[in-house]
């Protein structure tokens, strides 16, 4: 026996000795690096591709949103665990109703701590599961694959489609039939993974990056982004609380302290507060500015700084 890069090994004569220490000392990290590097390159331009699609789509869902609609995810696998978790982001991100971003997951909640491939073919549960939401006529939905085939994700999309949801599809293969079902398909090739055949890497990241342009261009168009600050975030722990202090101080000119104080009095809504210390006379003047402006910050701002200018004047 001799030692060839750490792993003992039994002698051989030759060519055949040669050929072993290759297999053993060759390292192939450094390449298969580049070729997944080269992938997750791809994954971006395939997006980038589709971005006014994905920009349609943010403005249509936006649409839905504003008149009491819903935002379906719909997924199996990977790409499923992908979609569910662009869903539980929004609530904390941009303070969205959480009982208004339903989540069709094959394998159900069990798909959060291991997915389950067998129920990624089953497109009865599927279509019990989009059946269960009701009424489906003023909800978008978006549903991923990768192969834009995948049964379950299929069976659900359709069961959105024909319940009368405005139906976004992602999938990476040219020709899915998932896309052929979509008002807005998105088509995000990729090529071939670096790892053949795994799904979470290249598409996963494609996938990703639609659905994170998608849902924040779509948290824009309802007006909860402001100078690329989160201003409709929902405050719920010490960290976002602090975020949301400096939000105010930003966008508002104050110091910690009134920051803190205009949180307090808008019970931590931080358009409100930012309102506050901009010169709003109170929460109800606030309020009133935002319902008069749709939510939208920037707009609401102007208005009191008219209104300001106005009581100056006078």
């Amino acid at each position: 026996m001799r030692n060839v890069g750490g792993v003992e090994t039994r002698e051989l004569g030759g060519q055949g000795r040669r050929d072993a220490e290759r297999r053993v000392t060759a390292d192939p990290a450094p390449a298969f690096a580049d070729a997944l590097l080269a992938s997750y390159r791809r994954s971006v331009e395939s997006v980038v591709a589709v971005e006014p699609q994905i920009r349609a789509a943010a403005s249509r869902l936006a649409e839905i949103w504003e008149r009491g609609g819903r935002c379906v995810y719909l997924g199996a696998g990977a790409a499923g665990l992908i979609a569910a978790e662009d869903a539980a982001e929004l609530p904390g991100t941009f303070g969205l109703d959480r009982q208004r971003l339903p989540v069709v997951l094959a394998g159900g909640e069990s798909a959060w701590i291991g997915v389950d491939a067998a129920t990624e073919d089953d497109t009865e549960a599927a279509t019990r599961a989009v059946a269960a939401l009701g009424d489906l006529s003023g909800d978008a939905a978006i549903a991923v694959s990768a192969s834009g085939s995948t049964p379950f994700t299929l069976a659900a999309a359709g069961a959105a489609r024909r319940g009368g949801a405005f139906l976004v599809a992602i999938a990476n293969r040219p020709g899915a039939p998932l896309l052929a079902e979509a008002d807005v398909p998105l088509l995000l090739d990729i090529g071939v993974e670096a790892l053949q055949g795994s799904t979470r890497l290249a598409a996963g990241v494609a996938q990703k990056c639609a659905l994170g342009m998608i849902s924040t261009l779509f948290g824009l168009a309802l007006g909860h982004v402001h100078a690329g600050l989160m201003v409709n975030l929902r405050a719920d722990n010490d960290k976002l609380v602090r975020r949301a202090v400096g939000i105010v101080m930003t966008l508002s000119g104050v110091d910690e302290r009134q920051a803190q104080a205009a949180l307090a009095a808008a019970d931590g809504e931080v358009k409100q507060a930012v309102l506050l210390s901009s010169g709003a006379r109170d929460c109800d003047d606030a309020a009133d500015l935002l319902t008069r402006s749709r939510g939208r910050l920037a707009e609401a701002l102007e208005n009191l700084r008219r209104e300001l200018g106005r009581g100056a004047a006078d």
